[in-house]
């Protein structure tokens, strides 16, 4: 998907922000997408989601593990290339550069501590529920633990695909009626409001617990994709975070066997 030089994204206030691109796809045409080609994108976002939810039962071991994550993956990037091209998928990821892996690691060790003080907040004021993914682990079979960090990586890269996606959505809208730096903020929260209401049944629809507990962590974690305008930098703070935590209850469940 072409990308315009635009000028006032250029000397922004995003440390270490690129200023050799703009976010793809939000701009409107020529340049991005029509409304009806983001309804359509933005459908095929909710697709791969009922489509995760409804496969996941099914297929949860073995390499057939892979299934619901892939088609998480595969159909929004296969309805961005159906409205914008074969190319459009890959406005969204650019090659790392050697600063993206420290903004990685940064985020990581900033989205732990988010983590951690949000995680001590809710267990004082909610009645929590713990995240079923660690106990699956460490329930898993050996073979199965090690493709479990295989499943939830692509799972992961699916949710940054869902999150940035809705993010460059909301832009698209919201910045017909506003300047594209409120249009920005606004969209990051619209995003994390959505990606904390569909983890609902993972917290038994504990609505408190997913927006006091999610919203701040996803802003965190979208704000690498924000800075560097490439998703594998956010996925990458993701993965980091997860299998942190997925590594941790496993080294729990095999001490406490």
């Amino acid at each position: 998907m072409p990308v315009n030089e635009f000028t006032d994204y250029r000397g922004s206030f995003y440390l270490f922000g690129r200023t050799d691109c703009d976010f793809p796809y939000y701009r409107e045409n020529p340049d991005g997408f029509s409304l009806t080609a983001w309804f359509v994108v933005l459908a095929s976002v909710a697709v791969s989601f009922l489509a995760l939810m409804k496969t996941q039962p099914v297929f949860h071991s073995g390499l057939s593990g892979f299934i619901p994550p892939l088609l998480f993956v595969l159909i929004p990037l296969g309805a961005l290339a159906a409205v914008g091209g074969l190319g459009a998928p890959l406005a969204l990821f650019r090659p790392l550069r050697g600063k993206d892996i420290g903004i990685i690691l940064l985020f990581f060790i900033l989205n732990a501590i988010i983590t951690v003080a949000v995680g001590t907040l809710i267990t004082g004021i909610f009645h929590t529920t713990a995240n079923p993914a660690g106990n699956l682990l460490a329930s898993a079979s050996g073979a199965d633990k090690l493709l479990f960090f295989g499943w939830t990586g692509v799972q992961l890269l699916g949710e940054e695909i869902f999150t940035v996606l809705i993010f460059l959505g909301a832009m698209a809208l919201l910045g017909r009626s506003m300047s594209r730096k409120v249009a920005l903020w606004v969209a990051a929260l619209v995003a994390a409001i959505i990606f904390a209401m569909v983890h609902l049944p993972t917290y038994q629809w504990n609505v408190g617990q997913a927006l006091v507990g999610l919203v701040p962590i996803r802003l965190v974690l979208l704000l690498p994709y924000i800075i560097t305008r490439n998703i594998w930098t956010s996925t990458g703070v993701h993965v980091l975070n997860d299998w942190t935590i997925f590594g941790l209850s496993a080294v729990a469940g095999s001490d406490a066997g």
